[in-house]
């Protein structure tokens, strides 16, 4: 059996059709709609001499057995945001699927090959993303996540458990990463590099380290009309001017920062703010470029709370340090968008991935991006051309080739 990308294309657009509506793609984690395209998947494996199972966290793999327990993993999520696009997470799987079906029409690889479906990468329901493979890479801490409530006040430990998912033993999916020599990931790029160099596919480097904060700004609340300017202890005015200076501290440090909430209290238009709570996401490939950033902005809000005579404080909400990427596997998939596309380009991930999981549990890592149009994601507009889908599932499936051959002369 050859490659076929054209049935990827088309099995992307079934899934959308099978698990979307005018608004998007509604996979999300947890849900019926994510069990429907779970089972969708699983109906493509008929045929195939694989195995499939569900494993502690909720991941599930598929696993096509070679003559060697050493495996090459492939993988993504097939589970969206709300509302979101047909291809961010499904493509990774999708493509997966069709190149391990080329391996299996060869007979028995020589080493073992498998395809895993994570878990919750999204975290759009809970607010905790990376669900499965940080459970998988053991970086996970399970009390983190025990209170943790949808919108609809649904306790996550009550939503997996709905799939026999206990968060006290979702750690021991370590075991199934226990032979694995590599992992592949391809995904769409979810920004616009790619699309304004007029490039169809890049190498990625590895994720961006994060810092993510909460910061309250405490001043006094008062009469609007009655406070003169030159007496106010205003919250959102300290808030404000330091949402303005990270963008430059961004800037200047070559990351990037953003304000993306803001909240005030009381909260009505005559009453000058006593209280605002902002959050601050700051994103570096330099793990020192980070730390100087966050210092920088910490230093700001130091400044500008003095300046409008209130306190401040911060807390932060989580962090990830850089994670660069194997650089062997790097220099393959290099040369397999070479040999696909011609031209080639190496660029870092803003967006966290499951392969930032695989890569800190020790395992050589690597990360393709495909072209996203207008740098669209996590909305219905997202969109990538079919060629450029097509031409990325024939350069995972050489950057496949390649690194099982990789592994075999590295055993």
């Amino acid at each position: 059996m050859a490659l076929n990308p054209q049935r990827t294309i088309d099995e992307l657009k079934e899934l959308r059709a099978l698990t979307g509506n005018d608004d998007g793609a509604q996979r999300v984690a947890f849900t019926d709609t994510w069990v429907k395209a779970r089972e969708w998947l699983r109906s493509k494996l008929e045929g195939l001499p694989v195995e499939y199972e569900w494993d502690e966290a909720g991941n599930t793999w598929i696993t096509l057995r070679g003559e060697s327990d050493t495996s090459m993993l492939m993988g993504g999520h097939i589970d969206s945001v709300p509302n979101g696009g047909w291809l961010d997470g499904c493509l990774n799987v999708v493509a997966g699927l069709e190149v391990l079906r080329r391996i299996a029409a060869e007979g028995k690889p020589p080493i073992t090959v498998r395809l895993v479906d994570w878990a919750d990468e999204e975290g759009a329901r809970f607010g905790r993303s990376l669900f499965g493979s940080s459970a998988a890479s053991g970086t996970m801490n399970p009390d983190d996540l025990r209170n943790l409530v949808d919108r609809d006040g649904v306790k996550l430990t009550d939503a997996i458990a709905r799939f026999d998912l206990d968060l006290d033993q979702v750690k021991q999916a370590n075991r199934q990463l226990a032979n694995a020599a590599a992992y592949l990931e391809l995904h769409i790029e979810q920004g616009p590099v790619l699309e304004k160099l007029g490039l169809p596919l890049g190498v990625v480097l590895g994720t961006f380290g994060v810092e993510r904060h909460a910061i309250r700004f405490v001043g006094q609340s008062a009469h609007a009309g009655s406070t003169p300017m030159d007496q106010r202890r205003d919250a959102l005015g300290a808030a404000a001017k330091l949402a303005l200076e990270i963008r430059e501290i961004g800037k200047r440090n070559g990351g990037v920062c953003t304000v993306g909430s803001v909240v005030t209290k009381p909260g009505i238009v005559t009453a000058v703010v006593g209280q605002c709570d902002i959050t601050l996401d700051q994103r570096h490939m330099d793990a020192a470029a980070l730390a100087r950033m966050l210092q920088e902005a910490k230093d700001a809000s130091e400044r500008f709370a003095a300046e409008e005579n209130v306190s401040v404080e911060w807390r932060r909400i989580w962090q990830i340090h850089p994670i660069l990427f194997n650089p062997e596997l790097i220099e393959l998939c290099d040369e397999a968008i070479h040999e696909t596309a011609g031209v080639v380009h190496r660029l870092p991930s803003g967006p966290l991935h499951d392969a930032a999981e695989v890569a800190r549990a020790g395992i050589p890592t690597i990360m393709m991006f495909v072209q996203s149009l207008r740098g669209l994601s996590h909305a219905k507009e997202e969109d990538t051309k079919e060629d450029h889908i097509a031409m990325s599932v024939e350069a995972l499936d050489r950057l496949a080739s390649k690194t099982m051959r990789w592994i075999q002369a590295n055993k």
